[in-house]
């Protein structure tokens, strides 16, 4: 029986995010630059934007570019810059023949001109797509956005826009880049790392987490089905226990 039979339509997590790790060792593996996986981490990206697409999952958010990413050496990260507006450019057809919108959460502004000026086109052609929102995490930190929203907060607060007493969960969701966003479902992780990586820390409250010893280049779609398969095995109680959700059905 193949994988993809093996899912449940009516389970699929809504919102899905991938920290897409060990390009560079899976380059290393066979006595290639860094840069060399990263090229080939590309087809990854494209078989998993197409499998969200094709199972019918609605927010696929992935981890392209971290701020901690702006100490690696220079010469990759010019590279993976150029090989971001490069892709972007080859992956407009798919955006548009698959009914996908592009989003982006982080700083946007610390990324060079060409690479927002690409963003921001692809962006706005895609802008009402509605099948599936493909949100992509770039010069992103999961703490700064935490920050940046509290200050946002604390400025409604000094003019008298917002009470103290109305802070709660919902008023600092609507204060993050993923304000128009589910909550993440499932958090995948490829090869073999156990962190979160200052990765969407607010909004996987509740993710089941699924870590896999795959190599991001090689995470093709039967790794997206197993991993979509592993969720379906889950329990999600949120705090509940089983009988009570037993109970609840």
């Amino acid at each position: 029986m193949q994988l993809k039979n093996k899912i449940n339509a009516s389970k699929l997590p809504k919102h899905v995010a991938v920290i897409m790790d060990g390009n560079g060792r899976w380059a290393k593996q066979r006595g290639k630059l860094r840069i060399f996986g990263h090229k080939n981490g590309v087809k990854a990206v494209r078989d998993t934007v197409e499998t969200a697409a094709e199972l019918g999952i609605k927010v696929l958010t992935l981890y392209a570019f971290s701020t901690e990413n702006w100490n690696r050496p220079k010469i990759e990260i010019d590279m993976l810059m150029s090989l971001l507006v490069s892709s972007l450019k080859k992956e407009l057809k798919l955006f548009l023949k698959n009914n996908i919108s592009l989003q982006v959460i982080g700083d946007l502004n610390s990324l060079p001109q060409k690479a927002q000026n690409e963003l921001t086109e692809v962006i706005e052609k895609t802008k009402n797509n509605s099948h599936l929102i493909l949100n992509l995490a770039l010069s992103y930190s999961s703490k700064d956005e935490i920050v940046n929203a509290f200050k946002n907060i604390s400025k409604k607060i000094v003019n008298n826009e917002l009470s103290i007493k109305e802070i709660d969960k919902n008023i600092i969701n609507n204060h993050l880049y993923t304000r128009n966003l589910p909550n993440v479902d499932l958090m995948i992780r490829t090869s073999g790392e156990k962190r979160l990586s200052n990765f969407l820390l607010w909004q996987i409250a509740y993710a089941e987490l699924y870590f896999t010893d795959v190599f991001w280049p090689d995470f093709n779609k039967e790794e997206f089905y197993k991993a979509i398969i592993d969720y379906q095995q889950r329990e999600r109680r949120f705090g509940k226990t089983s009988d009570q959700l037993k109970n609840d059905e």
